[in-house]
């Protein structure tokens, strides 16, 4: 009698064949069928033509005969054709003796709960849309303004330089020259930090001496922090070298300098110091065991509060005006330090200043047996070693190729692989490709370096790229080739074909 008068529920019983054999008011309610109508019917009159025709009823009353129970959620129908939402319980029914008998049915609808959370779900993509647009808009312009501004040393220095050339005054040319260098370095820096982050671009992982990057940025910091900072450093002399990309970590450094100095208006002191640390908690998974070499860089500056300091590692979050910051600074350092195995704290209070500590893996190698930067050997000249050069853009074509008949080389320029594809099966001496990744016209480099060691199976191949996920793939460099990242020096691109060029 109890079940028979509830009506926020369907519970019916079926027979062993899975035709109804009792049916209360909720199924009623809900159905839309009296007991008259729907008792022997069989219990796939509830679904779907669709659900029907897949045999869904039959899987459904085979799984809870053989499991003891199903519990599923979709569309059922009612008398007038109306579909609902519906969650479903079905439960065998055995006797005293474990004998099966039949079936025990509850449906409930839940279509209006369903629909909120629909609802739900659409005012979240909303917000998160709009979200990531304003992010973008962050990004956007404070990427523009870094841009712009390294733009205007490029642009400006080699305006200056070709004026001064024009009157054959040439006293400052090498000043001109090395500011626009620096001011595109700087650029290809941000790009870097922007891949990191993305964890698009694979680490240069060496043994680095931390000490010596701290130390060789001492005065590049100096100059960026002003008169009213002061640089204290205070290094370990025993640190062992850390596992890491010295260039990441350079850019590491000068991004957490940056953001103490803008803590710091009203002047104060950076402090950046060196140490081992035995272990550190809360590292997440992947992180090295420790000991870690760590960087502490702290500041005097106003601190912040533990709603800043929440967000702290959030992309785009940003404390600065719109335009001088992308808010990518700590967040691109976090993706480094994971990328490294490593680790990225931050401790603040209001008025006491901020630490950001810097753990890297510690490399297994010692200082001695990392050995010291090989000092830059002449490439011996021999007569018709050839260096072709596969690259889409016109530009870094006639670059490389230049660089390369500069070191002595033969070389010889293909826009693409169907074009460079005839060179390599043909007679011709070809001692080393340089070629881009990237490709267009249906082969890509990776392709290119495949049918070419069809036909030169010992050639050795140098990749150049600006976007190096696809490189990052394990197994992507074969015996015999090295990737470098665009964009490169002169001096850069010589050393890596110096060190594949055979002999």
């Amino acid at each position: 009698m109890l079940i028979q008068g509830v009506t926020d529920y369907a519970i019916f019983m079926l027979d062993a064949n899975g035709r109804v054999s009792t049916w209360n008011a909720g199924a009623e309610r809900i159905k839309g069928y009296s007991a008259a109508e729907i008792i022997g019917s069989p219990y796939a009159r509830f679904y779907t033509p669709e659900d029907v025709a897949a045999g869904e009823p039959e899987r459904a009353l085979a799984t809870a005969k053989r499991d003891g129970k199903y519990e599923k959620e979709g569309w059922r129908v009612r008398k007038n054709g109306e579909r609902f939402w519906a969650s479903t319980v079905l439960d065998a029914i055995r006797d005293e003796d474990g004998t099966f008998v039949g079936y025990a049915k509850v449906t409930r609808d839940i279509t209006e709960r369903r629909q909120a959370q629909i609802e739900l779900q659409q005012a979240r993509e909303a917000l998160f849309q709009a979200q990531k647009m304003e992010a973008v808009g962050q990004l956007t312009a404070g990427i523009a303004h870094d841009f712009n501004n390294m733009l205007a040393g490029v642009i400006g220095s080699l305006d200056l330089l070709r004026t001064r050339i024009k009157a054959q005054r040439y006293g400052d040319a090498e000043r001109y020259i090395e500011t626009a260098i620096a001011s595109a370095e700087r650029a290809a820096a941000l790009t870097a930090r922007l891949l990191a982050f993305g964890r698009r671009q694979p680490l240069d992982v060496k043994p680095v001496d931390l000490n010596a990057v701290v130390a060789s940025l001492q005065e590049l910091l100096g100059r960026t922090m002003g008169e009213r900072i002061g640089i204290v450093l205070a290094l370990d002399p025993a640190l062992p070298y850390a596992e890491t990309d010295a260039h990441q970590l350079e850019n590491a450094i000068v991004n957490l300098a940056i953001n103490a100095r803008d803590a710091m208006p009203d002047g104060g002191t950076l402090t950046l110091a060196t140490s081992v640390t035995a272990k550190v908690t809360g590292s997440w998974r992947g992180t090295a065991d420790g000991p870690f070499v760590t960087l502490d860089v702290s500041d005097t500056g106003h601190g912040m509060t533990p709603e800043i300091l929440s967000k702290a590692f959030d992309p785009f979050f940003t404390t600065k005006p719109l335009g001088q910051g992308t808010g990518l600074g700590l967040s691109m350092i976090y993706g480094f330090a994971k990328q490294s195995r490593g680790h990225l704290l931050i401790a603040s209070d209001v008025g006491s200043g901020t630490k950001v500590s810097l753990h890297l893996p510690i490399s297994p190698c010692s200082p001695a047996a990392a050995g010291e930067t090989p000092a830059r050997r002449a490439l011996p000249h021999r007569d018709g070693e050839t260096v072709l050069v596969v690259e889409d853009d016109e530009n870094v074509r006639m670059l490389v190729l230049d660089v390369v008949s500069d070191l002595g080389f033969h070389a010889i320029g293909a826009q693409d692989g169907p074009s460079a594809l005839p060179l390599l099966e043909g007679p011709g001496r070809i001692d080393l490709m340089v070629s881009d990744i990237g490709l267009p016209n249906g082969m890509n480099g990776r392709a290119l370096a495949e049918a070419a060691r069809v036909q030169r199976p010992d050639l050795p191949i140098l990749f150049i790229t600006g976007y190096a996920a696809e490189a990052a793939r394990e197994g992507f460099l074969g015996a015999g080739m090295d990737l470098m990242m665009k964009p490169f020096s002169i001096d850069a691109l010589g050393a890596r074909i110096r060190a594949l060029m055979p002999g």
